[in-house]
């Protein structure tokens, strides 16, 4: 389930941490139901489970995932509203980059088709990463 590429530069943890928010967010791991305990990811993907245990306290931490003693890890039940709220927090940040980019002389045309290239191709290449 969770495939992670040990030549990135991005830390596992941060993989994992990324890996388990897309997987909320497309009803993978759907609101209070269990996702994989660190023994079962450790296993399958060779993983130090500390090092899995860091990624689960950190989305815990967030209010994305709980974990219930002698039972497991449970995605919170407002785990996804949480994760698009801040994903439209990121909306500023994105205006600042692109009132950047109009300053610098960036067409417009190209932005646009920056925007639709994501919208049309990353989604599919998420899900087929992720699979």
């Amino acid at each position: 389930m969770f495939q992670i590429d040990t030549l990135s530069r991005q830390p596992v943890y941060e993989q994992l941490i990324q890996k388990v928010e897309y997987f909320i967010l497309t009803d993978i791991f759907k609101e209070c139901e269990q996702i994989p305990s660190v023994r079962n990811v450790a296993f399958d993907n060779s993983i130090n489970p500390r090092t899995i245990l860091k990624a689960y306290n950190e989305l815990d931490r967030r209010g994305l995932i709980q974990s219930v003693p002698g039972k497991g890890y449970f995605v919170c039940k407002d785990a996804k509203k949480k994760l698009s709220e801040g994903y439209v927090e990121k909306l500023s940040k994105l205006k600042e980059m692109l009132s950047d980019m109009a300053l610098v002389g960036v067409p417009k045309e190209s932005v646009l088709k920056c925007v639709e290239e994501a919208y049309e191709s990353d989604h599919n290449k998420e899900e087929n990463r992720y699979d």
